[in-house]
């Protein structure tokens, strides 16, 4: 159990409540899906998109310069649009973390590297604005993980100690600097992992008190 109460959660969006934008297995894909040269494509990749998560650069000109740096057979819509389709939800988490927010009063806070555009279409589709109270996102604050300036920019927009924070990545070196911060964390492998782990902090939900749709 907290020896404080617990107000917030800071959560990562990919690999916590949706796939992830645009990882290494979904350049694949699209890779395979478009016939591209793997390995021209994944040096460019490498090169460019630091910048493009961090706000510098927009998708059109991050897909420029990593795509259609020559003639292609397909067009950039098609090529955005395929891109974009291959976020899907975890249809777990995300009624798992709206109800915790309804039980406890929570603030939640996405505390994440995403890419603007990439990062627009994810909330507008999945609706996550109306889950999360504050996005923190990599190309809002231009800073990236594990930078720990990202957390505690988290802390200073959210109002809140670290230690009455809660916060939930699956990418255990993230969840180590929070760690660091003062900020209780839980690198996420799974729903159920995830859910024994809040119970632990004091943070318990009833299965039947989650709504799936």
């Amino acid at each position: 159990m907290s020896d404080r109460k617990l107000t917030t959660l800071f959560l990562d969006i990919g690999g916590v409540l949706l796939s992830n934008g645009w990882g290494h297995d979904f350049r694949q894909k699209a890779i395979n899906h478009f016939h591209l040269d793997q390995e021209e494509i994944e040096e460019r990749h490498s090169i460019m998109f630091v910048t493009y998560e961090e706000g510098g650069i927009t998708l059109d000109e991050y897909l420029h310069r990593v795509i259609f740096y020559k003639k292609r057979d397909f067009t950039f819509n098609e090529f955005r649009d395929f891109m974009f389709s291959l976020t899907t939800p975890d249809k777990e988490m995300i009624p798992f973390i709206k109800a915790i927010k309804q039980k406890y009063g929570l603030k939640i806070v996405a505390v994440s590297n995403e890419a603007r555009e990439l990062n627009a279409y994810r909330i507008k589709t999945f609706e996550l604005n109306r889950l999360i109270d504050y996005f923190v996102s990599s190309c809002y604050v231009h800073i990236r993980k594990p930078n720990t300036r990202l957390f505690e920019l988290a802390l200073d927009i959210a109002q809140v100690p670290e230690n009455e924070v809660i916060y939930i990545d699956d990418v255990q070196i993230f969840t180590e600097v929070a760690t660091g911060l003062g900020i209780k964390s839980i690198c996420h492998s799974s729903y159920l992992s995830t859910r024994n782990a809040l119970a632990t902090l004091g943070l318990p939900v009833k299965q039947e008190n989650i709504e799936y749709a």
